[in-house]
């Protein structure tokens, strides 16, 4: 395991003021790569993400992966010992990460003017539903407005159902790799120039960036892709099939050798030899043909029996698996995609690594996340207040 003297990011101080998902994912990100991050909660409201989802022992899952990698502080930012604090915090820190609404930040006396005065090489992120300006900038929302507005919602689900919204925050988390990537953008710029700035996230643009030319096309085209399952317009065949065993399977043929090698496999190599088979638009039409021999093959056959044949014709199959099987997956378990960490509150337990490998300086889960404000005492001493100060903002609400 690395330590943080050798990690890829190991100098770099964050302070992650933000609650729930998009903003403290970016800040995960970046503490996995060794970045030191400082969580600064309020003291009487901690991030929600603490209390979503199942708990054990009275302690949240989703915080144990979310908070890792993080010391947690508390300050309440709207007194005046917590903005002071938070001030002194940024002039030694290189990344400030924040998702209150706009003109929050402006009203504590906090806002960019403050912060990059206090520290010019410093960079603010913002992450917010809508960004810093616009008619829409100072409503609340959440990542399950981005997925709507942004058309995904329009395009997924069955043709004749209702638009369908992810089980899982899809864009915060979009959101939330992109702001990682912002802020690493941002602070190489300052490498050439000397000076922080402000990153603008709005949660409602990755997600659209990630759907692809959809914007394009109706530009130049005015095309409008509607809802089609699991099936593509692009391709065919491409859905979900069941085995004779009840399991699912996926299959897709975005290219056409692969396309081939599934008809020859299901049995229905004259198929091929029809002139709509030569592009994946034409088969995709005859979707209705094609799903019914794969299909009929598969339905046939044990996922075992099934997964077996195409891996050997070289053909392109997936099982679907939920998070048991996901867990045993031999593929997984290679690239050890979950891995053990030790948490002093719950023991071993089990999440999702670090997001890439990298040959020589790779990241680390150092500690999952760790209690409400544990870190507090700690990190304001190294600040250079004495205890005397801590336990004054403390008296005066401000921890």
């Amino acid at each position: 395991m690395s330590t943080t003297t050798t990690a890829p990011l190991a100098g770099l101080r964050v302070l992650d003021l933000a609650t729930l998902f998009a903003g403290p994912l970016a800040a995960t990100l970046l503490g996995d790569f060794g970045a030191e991050v400082i969580k600064v909660e309020h003291p009487r409201r901690p991030d929600p993400s603490r209390g979503h989802g199942p708990a054990r022992h009275g302690v949240g899952l989703w915080w144990k992966v979310l908070g890792r990698n993080k010391r947690t502080i508390t300050l309440d930012l709207s007194t005046p010992g917590g903005r002071a604090t938070l001030l002194r915090l940024a002039a030694g820190a290189d990344v400030v990460i924040e998702n209150f609404r706009p003109g929050t930040l402006e009203r504590w006396e906090l806002g960019w003017e403050e912060l990059s005065t206090a520290n010019p090489r410093l960079v603010l992120a913002r992450v917010t539903a809508f960004g810093q300006f616009g008619p829409a900038a100072h409503r609340p929302g959440f990542g399950t407005l981005a997925e709507a507005l942004s058309g995904f919602a329009a395009i997924t689900g069955e043709a004749d159902a209702p638009p369908t919204l992810p089980p899982f925050g899809l864009a915060d988390s979009v959101a939330g790799l992109a702001t990682a990537f912002a802020v690493l953008t941002a602070l190489s710029a300052r490498e050439h120039t000397g000076a922080g700035q402000v990153v603008d996230m709005a949660i409602i643009e990755p997600i659209l960036s990630v759907l692809g030319p959809h914007p394009t096309w109706y530009d130049q085209l005015g095309h409008v892709q509607r809802r089609t399952g699991n099936r593509s317009a692009n391709n065919a065949p491409r859905n979900t099939y069941r085995t004779a065993d009840g399991a699912w399977v996926a299959v897709s043929t975005s290219a056409q050798s692969v396309a081939e090698r599934v008809m020859r496999l299901v049995g229905s190599p004259e198929l091929i030899a029809e002139p709509w088979f030569a592009t994946g638009a034409d088969r995709a039409a005859h979707a209705d043909v094609l799903d019914a021999a794969v299909g009929s093959w598969i339905a046939a056959r044990t996922r075992t029996e099934v997964l077996a044949a195409f891996e050997k014709a070289e053909a392109a199959v997936a099982p679907v698996q939920d998070v048991r099987d996901v867990l045993e997956d031999p593929q997984y378990q290679a690239l050890d995609t979950i891995t053990t960490v030790a948490d002093p509150e719950l023991g071993p337990l089990r999440m999702q690594n670090v997001l890439f490998r990298l040959s020589s300086t790779p990241g680390a889960i150092r500690w999952a996340g760790r209690p409400h404000g544990a870190d507090t005492d700690a990190v304001l001493t190294e600040l250079g207040l004495t205890a005397a100060d801590i336990a004054a903002l403390r008296a005066a609400g401000a921890l």
